[in-house]
């Protein structure tokens, strides 16, 4: 058995009892084996978390920089090994498992940044001889809940603005990849993180979610995923008057409007809907399609989409990797059938595809024939499926792709400048792109939604700040 990778709680390797984390591309390769955290475990963490804050949240701007930066450069040097790593365990391709790899040294390296650039005002009062200070400061305990499709960027977003403000953090990975986020806390361990500082707990959420959820001395709570999770995360928040940030899910539209430069439009929804092998909060599942141009677009789509070539997430020829675990591939499997069932026209994909390793592997299915009042349309499937729905012109296109309970990114496909600027003024979306796909954004600036896919302030980029820190006003009086 493969050595135990433990949970880190006060500065300390601890855990006895772990599971074997899998490879979706290929069940016979155990990724290493992870401690699985318990209640009493987690109870540990948070109170480490909440001794170390006094301190760290006093530290000086130029420690935390220095271990942040520090984080970053060993991120990015090791790039292609924790992006292979990755890839084995969440079933990205090797060359979108760098991608992420890179990505987290990014936000690391812009956090180390922001450390040095937290700014507050000075202000005159109204009052004469009184002056105002408007400062921000940090929380306390960050309690962190990460989903298993993003597992090192998302972890990154998360912790490295939590620690650039002075908090201290109990994070918990999905308990299907916790490998990425191990590699790194490991990271900023050896980076020079006091101890408690960062507290990892491995293991279900019904155990070490629930303990984070059910404790008064967590601040704040950042999650990431399902709606389900997400309302209780909401419920249990407020029950205990505590900030919390969610993150959930997307129905996302892409609409292709008659002027589209065609290859432009296959392109940007097929990468939309299924890279990542579909399993992004960002992917545009909903293709809508004006009529002059539908039957050309789909004919593309479809021979695109047949092309894709699925297979194990490490070979080099390989366009999309498996699906995550067997219960991911039956929601997907599941969903093509009522696709059918609801009259949409299968016109590529929905069949398992047997390659050279066992593993999880489903061809992108594309429907046509779809409407907006479709399970296919309405609901989030998070796999390789995508529906087409044929609209009259960009008016109703407008409307049906609002015409839903999510609202985090939102595309369009134009050569029209008109068009272009009154998608982005009047899309219910809190992320537009334009001749772009809907997945993918900078590092550098916000992430969020509106509607069901999001609650409280953007994640990334200076915003971060607005979760992460409490506004202080000070009043001075001269003399």
């Amino acid at each position: 058995m493969s050595e135990l990778h433990k949970n880190l709680i006060n500065g300390e390797w601890v855990g006895a009892d772990g599971s074997e984390n899998i490879n979706p591309s290929n069940l016979s390769d155990v990724v290493g084996v992870y401690a699985r955290a318990t209640a009493e475990e987690t109870k540990q963490a948070i109170a480490a978390a909440k001794a170390a804050f006094p301190a760290w949240s006093r530290s000086g701007i130029l420690e935390r920089h220095a271990i942040l930066r520090k984080t970053a450069d060993e991120i990015l040097a090791r790039k292609q090994e924790l992006g292979e790593l990755l890839s084995r365990e969440e079933g990205k391709t090797l060359p979108e498992g760098i991608g992420e790899v890179t990505r987290a040294g990014q936000i690391f390296d812009f956090f180390a940044g922001e450390v040095l650039r937290l700014a507050g005002e000075v202000l005159p009062s109204v009052r004469p001889g009184v002056g105002v200070e408007i400062t921000r400061e940090p929380i306390g305990v960050i309690g962190i809940i990460t989903p298993w499709n993003f597992p090192i960027a998302i972890p990154s977003w998360k912790v490295a603005p939590a620690l650039a403000y002075g908090n201290t953090v109990v994070i918990k990975p999905a308990d299907l990849v916790p490998a990425s986020t191990w590699a790194i806390v490991d990271i900023l361990v050896r980076a020079g993180l006091p101890k408690g500082v960062l507290n990892l707990v491995m293991g279900k959420g019904s155990v070490v979610g629930q303990t984070m959820l059910d404790s008064k001395d967590v601040n704040a709570i950042s999650f990431t995923g399902s709606v389900g999770t997400g309302k209780r995360v909401a419920a249990a928040s407020i029950e205990h008057n505590r900030k919390f940030q969610l993150e959930m899910g997307g129905k996302n539209p892409t609409i292709v409007l008659d002027d589209a430069d065609l290859k432009v439009a296959v392109e940007s929804v097929a990468q939309s809907a299924f890279f990542s092998t579909g399993q992004r909060c960002t992917a545009a599942s909903r293709v809508i399609v004006t009529e002059g141009i539908h039957d050309a677009f789909v004919a593309a789509l479809a021979e695109r989409t047949r092309n894709l070539r699925v297979g194990d997430a490490l070979d080099k020829n390989t366009e999309i990797g498996p699906v995550v675990d067997p219960s991911q591939l039956k929601q997907d499997t599941d969903y093509i059938e009522i696709g059918k069932a609801e009259g949409a026209k299968l016109v590529a994909g929905g069949e398992r595809v047997k390659a050279a390793t066992e593993g999880y592997f489903l061809q992108p299915t594309l429907f046509t024939e779809a409407t907006n009042s479709m399970r296919i349309a309405r609901e989030e499937i998070f796999g390789p499926v995508a529906a087409v729905i044929k609209v009259k012109d960009y008016e109703e296109a407008l409307a049906t792709s609002n015409d839903t309970e999510f609202g985090l990114s939102a595309g369009i496909v134009t050569t029209s400048l008109k068009y272009a600027t009154h998608f982005k003024r009047n899309s219910e979306a809190g992320m537009v792109m334009v001749n772009v796909p809907t997945a993918g954004v900078d590092f550098h600036v916000p992430f969020g939604g509106r509607k069901g896919s999001s609650y409280g302030p953007r994640e990334q980029g200076k915003y971060a700040a607005e979760f992460f820190t409490v506004v202080k006003t000070a009043y001075t009086a001269a003399g």
